[in-house]
Order: structure tokens, then C-alpha cells, then sequence
């Protein structure tokens, strides 16, 4: 029986190139080895929602399910890399390091917001894509996954050594020839995300295409293509490769 899936969130963190000519950056992260659930792969930050997302909610919010994945992908961001997205005031390294220790301390996301006067701003994330793969040799994630902008200047990312062991800023398709090359590795859905982002010039871009796409959730299938035994998703999500063989297929 494929287990209920786990509300989850992902924030596709993107930065401009060095020069003006350059592709935008992505931020990957390296998840330990040690992890039972994608040990070792490179990832976006990002991680199941929490009770304490959903209490910080507000009464008045349309789609609380949505309301919240978008809090616990900033609030697994501010964890996992150190950066604050969505959050206002904007704060500095400084009082980023003050939130994170909080929360490192035991404090709920809503309590250290409050101690360090922060407010939560959900549209400075994108929504971009909605990933729930039944492949599940550990645990099956319902994953929607959002893009947001974060300014060169204030995007050194300050892993947390546990669950993130490593961090890097890279254009989508310098990842994808990473990953071709055995240098890191990525699953199907990371692949495919890491694809459509390559089509991109700029954030702009970006969030343009998100928008012209509608997202329901991406699942996976087997099927037949020119008599090849693929690993497919829809065609009508906005994916520029929407087919691979089961055969070089990584999905977990």
C-alpha cells in the first residue's frame, strides 16, 4: 500500500550571475550522508511542514494548506542555509544568526519571529511546481515547490551541518552537467526542475513561466516511449523533457 504522503515545501532560491551577460545562479544544497531519506544528494532547501507553520496561519488566509507550505519553506530556509526570505523587516546577518540560534534553541518559528520583531511575508515566494512521486523507498513527500529572488550581496548561505552539510551556488545547467559528470547527485524530480529552470534568463523570466503554467501535482508514471520503458510526467506543465528511460532514471 503507497503510504499518505507528507505535506512538504521547497524554495528555489534564485541570484543574478557575476556580470550582466551571466545565467542567474540556483542554490543547491548537499543533504549528510547519513540520512535515511535522500543521503548525500544534492536538493533545494526545503522539508516537511510543521504544526507550528499552520499556527502561524492567518485566520483570514484563503488556502491554509498553501499558506502554511509557503511559511515552513521559508522557515526550513532560515534553518538550513541561514537566509531569510520573506521576511519583513529585512533583516541583517546579524539578526538572521539571533533567529536561527532561537529556533536552534527549541523556540517555535512564531516565537523567535516575534522576539526579534520579524513578520512573515508569503508572496515574496513564487509558486512553481508541485512534485509527489509514489517512489518511495523511505517516505512519500507531497512537495510544492516555490521560486523566490535573493540579492548577491546577502546570499552567502550558512549551512546548518547536520541535515545540510554543504552549499553552493551554481546555473542550472552547470548542475545538470555536474550531475551527468558523477560529481553530484540528483533525483528525477531535482532533475526535471533543474531543466526547466535552465530555459531561463533571469528571475523575471522565471516567475513569468510559473505563472503561465497551471501546478497540480507531478506523479510520476511507466510508460512505453518509441519502445523504450520510460519514467514520465505530464506534458502540460511547462517541462521541456518529460520522458526518461527507467534505466537511467534516479528516483531516490
Amino acid at each position: 500500500m503507497i503510504p499518505d504522503p507528507i505535506p512538504a515545501a521547497t524554495l528555489i532560491l534564485m541570484r543574478e550571475g557575476p556580470d550582466a551577460d551571466a545565467l542567474p545562479e540556483i542554490l543547491m544544497v548537499e543533504r549528510g550522508a547519513a540520512l535515511a531519506f535522500l543521503g548525500g544528494a544534492m536538493v533545494f532547501p526545503g522539508g516537511r511542514v510543521d504544526p507550528g507553520d499552520h499556527a502561524l496561519v492567518p485566520a483570514d488566509a484563503p488556502d491554509r494548506e498553501e499558506t502554511a507550505a509557503r511559511i515552513a519553506a521559508i522557515r526550513e530556509t532560515i534553518e538550513e542555509v541561514g537566509l531569510g526570505i520573506g521576511l519583513s523587516p529585512s533583516p541583517d546577518a546579524a539578526t538572521l544568526t539571533r533567529l536561527r540560534a532561537t529556533m536552534a534553541a527549541g523556540r517555535s518559528f512564531a516565537d523567535a519571529l516575534a522576539e526579534h520583531g520579524l513578520t512573515i511575508d508569503t508572496q515574496a515566494l513564487t509558486p512553481f511546481a508541485r512534485w509527489c512521486p509514489e517512489h518511495v523507498p523511505v517516505r512519500r513527500f507531497d512537495a510544492r515547490f516555490y521560486l523566490a529572488a535573493i540579492a548577491r550581496e546577502a546570499s552567502n548561505p550558512m549551512i546548518d551541518g547536520s541535515e545540510t552539510v554543504g552549499a553552493v551556488w551554481m546555473t542550472a545547467r552547470d548542475a545538470l552537467a555536474a550531475a551527468d559528470g558523477g560529481a553530484i547527485r540528483i533525483i528525477l524530480p531535482t532533475r526535471r526542475t533543474l531543466e526547466r529552470l535552465a530555459l531561463y534568463r533571469d528571475f523575471s523570466s522565471a516567475t513569468a513561466d510559473a505563472r503561465a503554467w497551471p501546478i497540480r501535482r507531478i506523479i510520476p508514471f511507466q510508460a512505453e516511449r518509441d519502445g523504450v520503458a520510460c519514467i514520465c510526467i505530464p506534458d502540460d506543465l511547462g517541462y521541456p523533457i518529460t520522458a526518461e528511460p527507467v534505466a537511467s532514471a534516479r528516483r531516490g
